[in-house]
């Protein structure tokens, strides 16, 4: 079966399962542009000068090489805003799933009570399940429609517009968001690559390589890698966060490099706080802490995950005295 077929079905599944409506990349009609501005191109070679001159309103709308306003306007416009109301999507629909999976406190205690009378786990796997295959169905369509248009136009434009998804934190396969609902998986399911179908692909995760990674099958052999390494203390991540850069870290360590005491947390940074990787600043006001990631970690890796934990606690009440030490200082001056 032809991926457009595949997308089409799943769009028609799309619409019976989810209540709400949820963006998709408009595949087809992507598809459809770029078959006329190939017979545009086909046109355009064959037609003679004089009938160039002749009907030069007609030929400005025909296709030059490298350079198309109206494909263009159609693809990386449109495109653009079709892929970051995805992201916005697809990181509310995982957030309220996790929420669930990792309240705490009193809404905890709610939720175990009311498993006594009614194990909503399964449904809560085939609401995960249904989550990766909505991100990984449409980041397959945007790949294969910007590879399309660039054999169409012979042009690279296609991988700038990648480069540009990934600079504006919008690279649906490189979300925080997805990484969270993988662990999840992985953390319900309690082996790999179960769970998951054809479409959606399978997460795996080894904590023992070097480095330790999360991986991500997907259908055409397409196989992500998250590396779960520390940048700052060059560990397995620990209490993790992701800023809104994309980059993990130990809790402890996006704190320290952002100079804030650990218990504050990473959102407590300033504005202007920039990342240890890649020099962005701004990027700690929407970090995202990835609860799944650390049940994970604390499932998989007892010792190192009980060592990690008793270190980081010394840290808090030593970081704790020294703050309120401070306090009592300026109290008295």
């Amino acid at each position: 079966m032809k991926f457009g077929d595949t997308y089409t079905e799943f769009l028609h599944k799309e619409e019976v399962r989810f209540s709400e409506k949820c963006s998709h990349v408009e595949y087809k009609r992507l598809k459809k542009v770029l078959k006329t501005c190939q017979s545009c191109k086909t046109l355009q070679e064959t037609s003679t000068a004089d009938q160039q001159e002749g009907a030069a309103n007609q030929n400005k709308q025909l296709c030059q090489c490298q350079s198309c306003p109206a494909c263009d306007q159609a693809f990386f416009t449109e495109l653009m805003k079709e892929v970051s109301d995805i992201a916005l999507c697809f990181s509310l629909r995982v957030r309220h799933l996790l929420h669930l999976h990792v309240a705490t406190g009193m809404q905890r205690y709610l939720l175990r009570l009311r498993q006594c009378f009614m194990n909503d786990q399964q449904a809560m796997v085939e609401k995960g399940r249904m989550l990766i295959e909505y991100v990984t169905m449409n980041a397959i369509a945007i790949r294969k429609i910007l590879k399309k248009y660039d054999k169409v136009h012979s042009s690279e434009n296609g991988k700038i517009f990648k480069s540009k998804m990934r600079a504006e934190h919008i690279e649906l396969l490189q979300s925080p968001w997805l990484i969270e609902l993988g662990a999840f998986s992985l953390n319900l399911h309690g082996s790999d690559g179960e769970g998951l179908n054809e479409l959606s692909g399978h997460f795996s995760c080894d904590l023992d390589a070097t480095p330790p990674i999360m991986t991500l099958m997907l259908p055409d052999s397409l196989k992500m890698e998250y590396d779960l390494t520390c940048a700052v203390c060059l560990e397995t991540v620990f209490n993790p966060y992701a800023l809104s850069c994309g980059h993990l870290f130990c809790k402890s360590c996006a704190c320290s490099a952002a100079s804030v005491f650990i218990f504050q947390g990473p959102k407590s940074a300033a504005l202007d706080a920039k990342c240890p990787i890649c020099r962005e600043a701004g990027v700690y006001a929407k970090a995202v802490h990835m609860l799944e990631l650390d049940l994970l970690l604390k499932i998989r890796c007892k010792d190192y995950w009980k060592e990690r934990y008793t270190a980081e606690r010394a840290e808090i009440l030593k970081q704790s005295k020294e703050f309120w030490d401070l306090q009592a200082k300026y109290a008295v001056y």
